[in-house]
């Protein structure tokens, strides 16, 4: 062993993990229809692959969706579930593309470690895993993996779990492509318009989960990942985001003739945590005098019920810290609705209006009709 990987870093196993991942975005290099990798790295796997854009709308712009998993990645190793965290990784990024009408198409990524460990050991295998995860969403939505960057930085990467077996942390960049003609800012809502909520089932996707650790802290203790009566619990909580981008996407008339979206959507907002106040209330309906009354949204799921009563939220923090149901908020035209569904049923996602339509207002706000205790939240500005 050479002085530099006693010292903590073991250049030959990183070479090798990063030869690994090459050989695996190299898979994703057909993904889009609009993506030509040109490989001239003569089998080098630090070698240059430039690519060009194809078939895409003229006067088409370009846009970065950087984003990460934050700590949900303690929750992913405490539930032994690495495989699915590159699957949250590309949620988070593609839907910061695909919410203002965009198409995601190509992908970067930066995996930090504390350690990464020779190969065929634990924290090894679960990094190999991470990029399968990554590989495979990728190749669901249709995005091509470019590059990555794989390092280990020792006490600059920590975990609540001081012996976990890999400790990291994930990150990445999604580059996405706009038409111009069809953009999703909601500048276009009007009064009559309806809300449309598509369900997040499983869980918290990759939001607030300093207060999802704090609420296992309060119910199994301190070393929450120890308690075998919290392991069904950590599970539930680890469960990935669901990928709306590949519907999104056609939605928004990236796979239309003429790129003309099927339905025409006015709004697209990604449910993270407080996103209904902020992304929803305080940036798109209150500047134009909005108001909206949300009085069917999806029901939190079982283990983020649990979460806020162990830690004891109340139904506004909740929806504040967590996304309460639903991953997406899309406004559309009242006669365009039972088509979207229809077009979201397609795609394994399920869809269905959230309230009565939204309606102009002198003094705007927002009204949550929760489904954590039946709390009617006000949101004003």
């Amino acid at each position: 062993m050479s002085l530099y990987a006693q010292d903590g870093v073991n250049l030959s196993e990183e070479d090798d993990f990063s030869s690994y991942a090459a050989r695996v975005c190299a898979l994703t290099y057909r993904n889009s229809p609009y993506v030509r990798v040109l490989d001239f790295s003569q089998g080098n796997f630090r070698g240059p692959r430039p690519f060009v854009l194809r078939g895409l709308p003229r006067g088409f712009c370009l846009d970065n969706g950087p984003d990460g998993i934050g700590t949900k990645t303690i929750v992913k190793v405490a539930a032994s579930s690495c495989y699915t965290a590159g699957i949250d990784l590309l949620a988070m990024c593609a839907g910061d593309i695909t919410r203002w009408g965009g198409l995601p198409l190509v992908f970067t990524n930066i995996l930090d470690l504390a350690a990464l460990a020779k190969k065929g050991e634990r924290a090894n295998n679960a990094a190999r895993d991470m990029i399968l995860g990554l590989k495979d969403a990728a190749c669901e939505i249709g995005v091509v993996l470019h590059k990555g960057e794989t390092a280990e930085l020792g006490v600059c990467v920590g975990s609540e779990i001081e012996d976990a077996f890999i400790k990291f942390n994930w990150a990445g960049n999604m580059l996405g492509v706009y038409n111009p003609r069809n953009m999703i800012n909601g500048s276009t809502l009007r009064p009559g318009m309806v809300l449309v909520a598509l369900r997040e089932p499983a869980g918290f996707r990759s939001n607030g989960f300093s207060a999802v650790r704090e609420a296992f802290r309060r119910r199994f203790g301190e070393t929450w990942w120890r308690n075998v009566e919290a392991e069904e619990y950590v599970a539930m909580a680890a469960a990935p985001s669901v990928i709306y981008d590949k519907f999104l996407a056609y939605m928004n008339g990236w796979h239309s003739r003429g790129f003309r979206p099927p339905v025409k959507l006015h709004l697209i907002v990604h449910v993270t945590g407080g996103a209904i106040e902020s992304k929803l209330a305080r940036d798109i309906l209150f500047p134009l005098k909005l108001s909206a009354d949300l009085t069917d949204l999806w029901p939190p799921s079982l283990i983020m019920r649990k979460c806020a009563s162990w830690r004891g939220l109340s139904d506004r923090e909740c929806y504040r810290v967590w996304n309460g149901g639903q991953g997406v908020i899309a406004a559309l035209e009242e006669h365009n609705v039972p088509r979207f569904i229809s077009y979201a049923k397609r795609f394994n996602i399920q869809a269905k209006v959230c309230g009565p339509p939204i309606r102009k207002s002198r003094h705007p706000r927002v009204i949550i009709h929760s489904k954590f205790r039946g709390k009617r939240i006000v949101i004003e500005p």
